[in-house]
């Protein structure tokens, strides 16, 4: 009778155990923060910051409990009247965040593996970083003593430092593929064109079932299939926007024998730089089937200013815009996260080459219509 007594007390005991919490309690160390100053905590959905809450320490600390969450999320916290954002996880474990205020940027945040992984990967970029510094420093004192061979030696170790430093981050995804912060890595990598479409095809086939149902890896499979479209032989995918005099323009409208699809703003410095070279080619094979649409990037209160930016930089050819940044939707539709940014095509819109600037736009276009 006894053993069966302690059988069932057992039985309770596993059950208890058992029984998971439906909350997590997010505890914070603010070190040198005076009390009553708030701490603003943000979800982020689809790339774009929401607050979700606002905490305020008392006596260098703050806390709150959160009910569970359906997927692993990605927080932020920020310090009222600062900009710079401190990166957690969520996994439904209790989060305790370390924040500093004279060094911001050594805060922390632990609990749960996501956490773990994100903590370790910013120690190894720190190393990275700090060599970094170290050849930025040595380069200028060299380029200030005009040592010529110090500075090749100096280029060539940046080289390769940059080298080491994708072959991190492409090893910490490969290495730890079923967290989410490797899958915002592979998603960053993709867009700078440091790993394939191929390759993170391949990393994604590989994520266990729990993680393939992840909403970010749904997002991560449009960017890969929205850069298939944007490929050079692939063809490019058309579109609509309104021209300065506001009617609609589609791309289908503006072809040549051979089009650039310049995506600038004129808020671009390395646009407007470009701008003088991009004028030149055009003046010079526009008459032999060369022809142009840009799409600026401007915001919707720079409408003005792009406007002039056309006329000063004498860009006489196509021009669309839905002024809307970086959520412009032709900008997603080609997968551009940086400008300047063009796409060159033949007469029936395939994608023959991609961000040719300089001397190099000028070659293959001569080769082409000459």
């Amino acid at each position: 009778m006894r053993r069966l007594i302690a059988f069932f007390i057992t039985l309770l005991f596993i059950s208890c155990n058992e029984t998971s919490s439906d909350s997590y309690t997010l505890e914070g160390n603010a070190l040198g923060y005076a009390d009553g100053t708030k701490v603003l905590v943000y979800d982020v959905v689809n790339n774009q910051t929401k607050i979700k809450d606002t905490l305020e320490i008392i006596g260098e600390k703050f806390s709150k409990t959160y009910p569970n969450e359906t997927d692993t999320k990605i927080h932020l916290l920020r310090m009222d009247g600062s900009r710079n954002n401190i990166i957690y996880f969520v996994e439904n474990e209790p989060i305790k965040a370390t924040i500093y205020k004279d060094s911001l940027g050594a805060s922390f945040v632990t609990g749960g593996k996501q956490n773990e992984l994100y903590n370790e990967f910013n120690e190894g970029m720190a190393s990275i970083n700090k060599k970094k510094q170290q050849i930025t420093a040595a380069f200028r004192q060299a380029q200030v003593e005009q040592d010529g061979i110090l500075v090749n030696e100096l280029r060539a170790q940046s080289q390769a430092l940059t080298a080491e430093e994708r072959g991190y981050k492409s090893n910490f995804v490969n290495e730890n593929r079923n967290s989410v912060f490797s899958i915002m890595l592979l998603a960053e990598l993709l867009g700078k064109e440091e790993m394939t479409t191929e390759q993170a095809n391949q990393i994604i086939g590989e994520l266990s079932p729990k993680m393939a149902k992840h909403p970010l890896v749904d997002n991560l499979k449009k960017t890969i299939e929205a850069k298939k479209k944007a490929s050079i032989g692939g063809v490019a995918p058309d579109f609509s926007a309104p021209q300065p005099n506001g009617e609609m323009l589609s791309l289908k409208e503006t072809l040549g024998k051979y089009t650039i699809i310049d995506f600038w703003a004129s808020w671009c410095r390395p646009c407007r730089m470009e701008n003088p070279n991009v004028v030149k080619v055009y003046n010079e094979y526009h008459d032999k089937g060369l022809n142009i649409i840009s799409v600026s990037l401007d915001k919707a209160n720079q409408r003005d200013r792009w406007l002039k930016a056309i006329e000063d930089d004498k860009m006489d050819w196509y021009h669309v815009s839905n002024l809307q940044f970086w959520q412009d939707p032709i900008a997603r539709q080609y997968n551009v996260r940086s400008i300047p940014a063009t796409f060159l095509l033949d007469e029936e819109g395939r994608i023959i080459d991609k961000n040719l600037r300089g001397a190099a736009l000028q070659q293959k276009i001569a080769s082409l219509l000459d």
